[in-house]
């Protein structure tokens, strides 16, 4: 049968998305708005997003899993995860709550028109054998992330096409990658090349971190002292999850308040780490001493220091300089030194996304997403109907999506109580003239893909309700508290 012949299917709710948010964002509309239909469109052929997405070496959480997990499902192991523990997790609420018949996989959304007449989304979906899918929805709940999963970012060097070897970006690292006895340059300093060096320089003849510029470090081991102690004691699960939690967060916060009052001495407790592991004789000023403060930029965390332990062994090294051109064996570096290669990894980032790439239109007018203003990071001027989960980037992203998902199901609620079929957010007259920003300031945090897709992503102002504050110690009071009555709020 022609697909344009197939009636479209109707939910209530339509999220995007069956990664972290997206799993979570179903559990929470399940729970707390009983009897709302709703579906699950996921563009991969399964769930799970970015653990789905990246398969290279050693894949691993950089944020904490009793943070980084739900806050309704204990985690059992340890503080850093790999991709299969992380999907084994995300597998185990899908079972327990019965997900599945809720989500479908290879359904990427290729355009959706909101019409105000009907108070209804229209989506169409390319299905993975080639055909089309058709949804309405009241409400679109927007899971997908912030970036391209099937594509990363890689900068155009000159001369690439020379290289002789295997040009390989950890979003689509190819399975039959084989490095055994190959010499390795991993090109980036971030949280990725951090986790591909010390899992590669195991196998490799050699592995070399090329970095423009350091990055900031944090160490420790792979375990929390007083979960196993709780552990040990038999305590419940769900009352150590709960201990542990808070107590990184105390712990996070604590630390993320002195790199305001007092950067500089957290960064000299960062390199005196590093120095311990390096040794004394090690070019840390070269090679691990950032130009920007303390989480200006993303810290990660390295388990059992496993880096500083491969460069240590000499199984890996790290060279700060800038990259002149490809050649047929390896780099030309702008010092006029070179690398030989077999194999060059570019972990230098992700192209932002923004809604997902959809091509959405308002009562026929395309949307530009760049001249929204923000409320809270969840919703936008002139979109009705439709919230947007964006994590944190000092704190782990679940804490966040945990958070849009009680303000969606709230005003699910509410709106159901006032008999509402559309909301949006506007501006109120005491916001006249408020002055608008970037998305990010670029002084909070200055990641290069967030840099670079500043362009498209919506406005700030500068009162709280008005922007994304990146700062879950403040949001965990300030979004529950939320006045869904108050004039920012437009009902019809």
């Amino acid at each position: 049968m022609d697909d344009s012949a197939q009636p479209a299917e109707h939910f209530d709710v339509l999220i995007v998305g069956a990664g972290i948010s997206g799993i979570g964002g179903a559990h929470h509309l399940q729970e707390q708005c009983p009897g709302r239909s709703f579906v699950v469109l996921e563009a991969q052929e399964g769930f799970g997003g970015t653990w789905r997405t990246h398969r290279y070496p050693g894949i691993r959480s950089d944020s904490d899993l009793y943070t980084f997990g739900y806050r309704f499902k204990p985690w059992v192991g340890p503080p850093i995860a790999t991709a299969p523990e992380i999907l084994k997790y995300m597998e185990e609420v899908i079972a327990e709550d019965g997900l599945d018949r809720h989500i479908r996989y290879g359904h990427r959304i290729v355009s959706a028109r909101w019409d105000s007449a009907t108070a209804r989304w229209s989506i169409e979906a390319a299905r993975g054998d080639g055909g089309v899918a058709r949804f309405t929805a009241g409400f679109l709940w927007m899971c997908q992330g912030y970036y391209r999963h099937d594509q990363g970012y890689t900068p155009d060097w000159p001369g690439m096409e020379r290289f002789g070897g295997r040009i390989v970006h950890p979003q689509t690292w190819p399975e039959d990658l084989d490095y055994a006895g190959k010499r390795v340059v991993v090109i980036g300093s971030g949280a990725t090349a951090a986790t591909i060096v010390p899992a590669m320089a195991d196998t490799a003849a050699h592995v070399t971190m090329l970095q423009r510029s350091p990055t900031f470090f944090r160490t420790g081991r792979n375990a929390i002292e007083i979960a196993d102690e709780l552990r040990t004691l038999g305590i419940n699960e769900d009352w150590i999850h709960e201990i542990v939690r808070r107590k990184i967060l105390f712990e996070q916060a604590r630390f993320i308040d002195r790199t305001q009052r007092e950067p500089e001495a957290v960064k000299a407790e960062l390199l005196t780490e590093v120095r311990r592991h390096l040794g004394p004789d090690y070019d840390v000023a070269t090679h691990f001493t950032p130009r920007y403060r303390p989480w200006q930029q993303r810290l990660a965390f390295i388990p059992d220091a496993d880096l500083f332990r491969g460069i240590a062994q000499g199984r890996a090294s790290v060279v700060t300089d800038e990259i002149e051109a490809f050649t047929e064996t390896g780099l030309t570096l702008k010092s006029g030194t070179t690398l030989e290669a077999d194999i060059i990894v570019t972990a230098t980032g992700f192209h932002l996304s923004v809604l997902g790439d959809i091509d959405i239109a308002i009562d026929g007018e395309p949307l530009v997403f760049g001249e929204t203003v923000t409320y809270r990071g969840m919703m936008f001027t002139g979109v009705p109907n439709m919230a947007w989960v964006f994590g944190y980037l000092r704190a782990s992203w679940t804490l966040r999506a945990d958070m849009v998902a009680d303000f969606v199901c709230r005003l699910l609620n509410h709106m159901q109580a006032r008999q509402a079929r559309q909301v949006e957010v506007a501006l109120r007259p005491e916001d006249a003239g408020m002055p608008l920003g970037p998305w990010i300031d670029p002084e909070e945090f200055s990641s290069g893909y967030v840099a670079r897709g500043q362009h498209v992503l919506p406005k700030r102002g500068d009162k709280p309700e008005w922007r994304h504050m990146h700062d879950y110690w403040s949001e965990k009071d300030a979004i529950p508290a939320i006045d869904l009555d108050d004039p920012a709020f437009v009902y019809r």
